[in-house]
């Protein structure tokens, strides 16, 4: 069965977006810092190839409507997978172009249920800071691959701004290297 795992590179202060994150300016000021870890988009070998290999080849994605409006749903494909996009609103008219992508409008519980079937066996991709607080406050995100990047941006958007309540995580995996520490957690239940 597939599992849904948060992938998201984070400043050590918690952001995961810069100032001034916008359609036009996705990710904010200084956001490619956050993932020069990954190098030239060619897979690295080791451990962090591993991790790679993850985020590369998952069986369907969800994302946040914020997350997927400012890159225009990625034309409508993301790694060949479909695109679950959780909203309480219609979505936008470039939606028609995009078979594979699918906003759900009846809550995040819909959308998750939806974006593990389509994945079968592989895992959900999820995306989007709003989104996973959302996961975590419905108690459908499984994991959260974190790549903590060592910079303090001081200001921008955080990943985990507002939470309900209090969300007890275990460490599964620790990667360290000289760009980022990969911390893969799993949510407690």
């Amino acid at each position: 069965m597939a599992s849904s795992v948060l992938f998201m590179s984070m400043s050590l202060d918690g952001y995961i977006a810069g100032p001034n994150d916008e359609v036009g300016n996705p990710g904010g000021d200084a956001f490619d810092r956050l993932h020069e870890w990954y190098g030239d988009f060619t897979r690295p070998s080791g451990a962090v190839g591993e991790l790679w290999d993850e985020w590369n080849t998952p069986g369907s994605i969800l994302a946040g409507r914020r997350t997927v409006e400012q890159i225009d749903h990625w034309g409508g494909d993301n790694h060949g997978v479909p695109i679950f996009v959780p909203s309480h609103r219609p979505p936008g008219p470039s939606v028609a172009n995009y078979p594979m992508v699918t906003y759900v409008r009846d809550g995040i519980e819909s959308a998750m249920a939806q974006a593990k079937a389509a994945a079968g066996n592989l895992n959900v991709l999820v995306l989007g800071a709003y989104t996973a607080q959302r996961a975590l406050e419905a108690s459908v995100l499984d994991e959260l691959q974190i790549h903590q990047i060592p910079v303090l941006f001081g200001g921008g958007r955080r990943l985990f701004e507002v939470l309900p309540s209090r969300i007890e995580l275990e460490i599964v995996r620790v990667i360290d290297t000289p760009d980022a520490t990969h911390i893969r957690y799993r949510v407690r239940r």
